[in-house]
């Protein structure tokens, strides 16, 4: 009987033990959206098709739906079928400061994964590769980047788009205007109206903007890229637990080709609000981080 309490107690303080230092692991972001009970996920309202504002005002789109997928992940490695899924909306300014201060847990935009960015935040496994070009109407006479001599160029604000313009215009000496406007929707409004001869963002994004126009067909995506990027989900520096969950999910989106559906989904299918189809075949740099990241 002694020898039974004795193994009893062994077995309860031994639970006891591995209880508290499975409490003690979970630390950083999960351990605030256990406490919060809610996981905050960052939003665009412009960035088409990756996330934006559609039907309803509520955020949708690929970056968003890999986001979500995330949340549901999260969700099992808590153990909380009931975690709300909470959004908050950013820019390319606000992005990094609000994922910094706890405002947010992730954001999953159209934001690219270079090293300036990573002295500051941490960013998951590459969703999605682009290369930065410039949208402007066909009758403008912008082919090339040298046809910007002297003329309005309008990117947004954060953006890689607006260091590498500023550079190349100090490099060239091409007298152009840089316009640094504070989203790329704002950037395309200066475009339609005239204030600016063309727009320099990733070209994909240039593919949703274009769907916006009044007449999309006026509007060709044209120059030699400028440099080629991958877009990541961004999350909290030093923070590995949070980050093995998040780059976990990710990759069996690969590993179980769910990628090619989503895909379709959002480039090569009519998507909201307007029903329009951006036709943004996959490239290879995109099949190629697809296969490899899996």
């Amino acid at each position: 009987m002694k020898l039974a309490l004795s193994l009893l107690s062994l077995a309860l303080s031994t639970g006891f033990a591995m209880s508290a230092a499975n409490a003690e692991e979970l630390t950083g972001t999960l351990k605030k959206i256990k406490d919060n009970g809610a996981i905050v996920l960052a939003y665009r309202d412009t960035a088409i098709p990756f996330s934006y504002v559609g039907i309803g005002q509520k955020p949708m789109g690929y970056s968003w739906d890999i986001a979500l997928a995330i949340a549901e992940e999260v969700k099992k490695e808590l153990g909380m079928p009931d975690l709300q899924i909470r959004s908050n909306l950013v820019t390319a300014q606000t992005r990094i400061p609000l994922l910094q201060n706890g405002t947010v847990d992730l954001e999953c935009g159209a934001t690219t994964n270079n090293s300036e960015r990573r002295m500051q935040v941490d960013f998951s496994t590459d969703i999605f590769a682009v290369g930065i070009r410039l949208l402007t109407r066909k009758s403008s006479g912008v082919i090339d980047y040298p046809d910007l001599a002297g003329k309005n160029v309008v990117t947004a604000a954060g953006s890689t788009s607006e260091r590498l313009i500023k550079a190349l215009n100090a490099d060239k000496d091409m007298r152009m205007n840089v316009i640094s406007a504070k989203d790329i929707g704002e950037a395309f409004i200066m475009v339609e109206s005239n204030r600016a001869s063309a727009l320099m963002i990733d070209d994909v994004l240039q593919a949703g903007l274009r769907t916006r126009a009044k007449q999309p067909d006026d509007w060709i995506i044209t120059g030699t890229p400028i440099s080629f990027e991958n877009y990541g989900c961004m999350l909290r520096k030093d923070d590995p637990r949070f980050k093995r969950v998040v780059d976990r999910t990710i990759k069996e989106l690969y590993s179980t080709k769910a990628i090619e559906p989503l895909y379709a989904k959002w480039f090569t299918s009519p998507i909201p609000p307007k029903s329009m189809n951006l036709n943004f075949p996959m490239n290879d740099a995109l099949k190629v981080l697809y296969s490899t990241n899996q």
